[in-house]
């Protein structure tokens, strides 16, 4: 296998016998067999758009499956053997719809198979030839544009499925989705059009996450502030990590008047936001933080565990039977749910201990998506011209286990008292419980959601810089950006794709992008490491 799509792949350079997040090399190669699948579909329904013939019900499943090879979404050979089966018949549905007009298969080592019962072993065999460095003469500019671009695809796949759930789509999305992967199938293609397509890949982005905004405001309403106990309430109890408005919704419906309380945990924190969410009087708090500790913090939690589609660590032995999963989430011997039926869910959190007593352990603010912090724009022009507020940073992101990621605490920290932070995504759990105070009743600390909600500070900023007749690279505003998966690529394009410049991203660059490509983003867009908090501070505050 190799591997450098995540941000700590091993020694910087990538994870060749196993992954850094536990991915095998089984794993590894089923992954990758089912990439190249989908650029051989998109073969098909590029020539199928073009007579016509359109199959959402083939779009859908595209962005679904390019989602499950995302780091740590789906560690079952299994179900990723199913889905490369799947794509073959929609491959071959297409070819006969198509006729004539039909691309010859290029695709060979997975289509032409024959059912056996070594079927994966074969299937794992195929994938080996089909990997990131199965052409040994590919240039390294070329290689890492062309992975940047499947990266950023990754990002908005996963966007476009959450929207999906919801029943919102976007035509648009999904013809980008498959133009850009057939492309990668050219072996000739240029690094000027690699980069337009990343940088189309950006605007498009910006569509999926403007789709899946539409989708969850259009449902549960747009978010507010609110305060978030972080203690605990004596009962029985499940947690909800992941990412689904809709699963923690059918689930709030299914445990009323069971005498469960609902908490979330990681990137649903937000939810809590939500006005018909959080009008259930049974959905009460926020337990743990976010990913770094998430296998200690769920091995203590004395109730059920629902992880909606989301990254998952190995759950203990021990623990394994209080876990269940929905979505693309798919790790072996973990109870899966595919009809929102949470009825075992439920059952487990019965039997289960639940929290003996009430705990207090402060609270926390979200809900500050892009309608909470414009209502009071007025308030944030004012304080601006006043001088009260010096500077915005927007620090968020991925988070993850290096210990380098420090930086971002001590930097939210360090940030003067005339400074207000953004932030957003799952980094936010370095410093979410931070007391930061407010400036002339504007809260320092700003959550303003998910990791998709960076569509949320995108508009905050695009309204910032309209009220003050400026460029968003003229506004007292900066981005400390912190990455781990492909998410971040997604929403790192959208950001260059704004032009907005001199981004501080960390902790380390991404090892898919080579020497040169580096210095193009630096020449052009003045992309740059983290150094350290009171450095980046001197630099920016001067």
């Amino acid at each position: 296998m190799f591997c450098f799509q995540c941000e700590q792949t091993a020694k910087g350079i990538g994870c060749e016998k196993i992954g850094v997040c536990g991915k095998t090399h089984e794993v590894a190669a089923l992954q990758d067999l089912l990439i190249f699948a989908l650029k051989n579909l998109s073969v098909e329904t590029i020539k199928a758009r073009k007579k016509g013939i359109l199959d959402n019900k083939i779009n859908i499943f595209t962005c679904k499956a390019l989602f499950s090879t995302l780091t740590n979404v789906n560690f079952d050979g299994a179900k990723i053997a199913s889905l490369i089966k799947e794509c073959k018949t929609h491959i071959a549905s297409l070819k006969e719809k198509l006729g004539d007009e039909a691309e010859e298969c290029k695709c060979k080592p997975c289509m032409l198979l024959p059912s056996s019962d070594n079927e994966i072993e074969s299937l794992i065999k195929a994938g080996e030839k089909v990997g990131i460095k199965s052409n040994s003469k590919i240039n390294e500019d070329i290689l890492s544009l062309r992975e940047l671009l499947i990266y950023g695809m990754k990002g908005m796949a996963s966007y476009a499925d959450h929207a999906a759930i919801l029943d919102h789509t976007d035509e648009t999305i999904f013809a980008f989705i498959q133009e850009a992967l057939a492309a990668t199938l050219n072996e000739n293609i240029s690094a000027e059009d690699l980069l337009s397509l990343c940088m189309k890949c950006g605007e498009i982005n910006i569509k999926a996450m403007e789709i899946l905004d539409a989708a969850n405001t259009g449902t549960y309403g747009h978010p507010v502030p609110v305060k978030v106990p972080l203690g605990a309430k004596k009962g029985k109890a499940i947690l909800v990590s992941g990412h689904d408005l809709k699963d923690l919704e059918e689930l709030l419906k299914q445990t009323e008047g069971k005498g469960i309380y609902i908490y979330t945990h990681g990137e649903m924190l937000p939810c809590h936001g939500y006005p018909k969410l959080k009008k259930y009087p049974h959905f009460y708090g926020h337990y743990g933080t976010g990913w770094q500790n998430q296998a200690k913090e769920f091995d203590k939690f004395p109730g059920s565990i629902l992880m909606t589609t989301n990254c998952i660590q190995k759950p203990k032995d021990t623990y394994k039977d209080s876990i269940f999963t929905t979505g693309l989430v798919g790790f072996p011997q973990v109870a899966h749910f595919n009809d929102r039926n949470f009825a075992p869910l439920i059952e487990k959190a019965l039997s289960m201990p639940g929290f003996a007593e009430d705990g207090e352990a402060g609270e926390v603010m979200t809900g500050f998506a892009r309608n909470a912090v414009l209502s009071i724009a007025d308030k944030i022009i004012e304080a601006v011209k006043t001088k009260a507020i010096k500077h915005f940073f927007l620090v968020g992101g991925c988070d993850g286990a290096k210990q380098s990621r420090s930086y971002y605490t001590e930097f939210v920290e360090k940030v003067p008292s005339d400074c207000v932070v953004l932030t957003l995504a799952c980094g936010k759990f370095r410093f979410f419980d931070k007391k930061l105070g407010d400036i002339n009743g504007i809260p320092r600390l700003l959550d303003i959601g998910q990791c998709n909600d960076a569509y949320s500070a995108i508009k905050i900023a695009l309204a910032l810089a309209e009220a003050f007749n400026c460029g968003v690279n003229d506004l007292p505003l900066s981005f400390i950006l912190s990455w781990y998966e492909q998410k971040a690529c997604a929403i790192l394009l959208s950001l260059l794709y704004l032009g907005i410049k001199n981004i501080k991203l960390g902790p380390s660059l991404p090892a898919f992008v080579s020497p040169n490509v580096l210095n193009i983003l630096v020449e052009k867009f003045g992309l740059a490491p983290i150094s350290t908090p009171d450095q980046d501070l001197k630099e920016i505050l001067g």
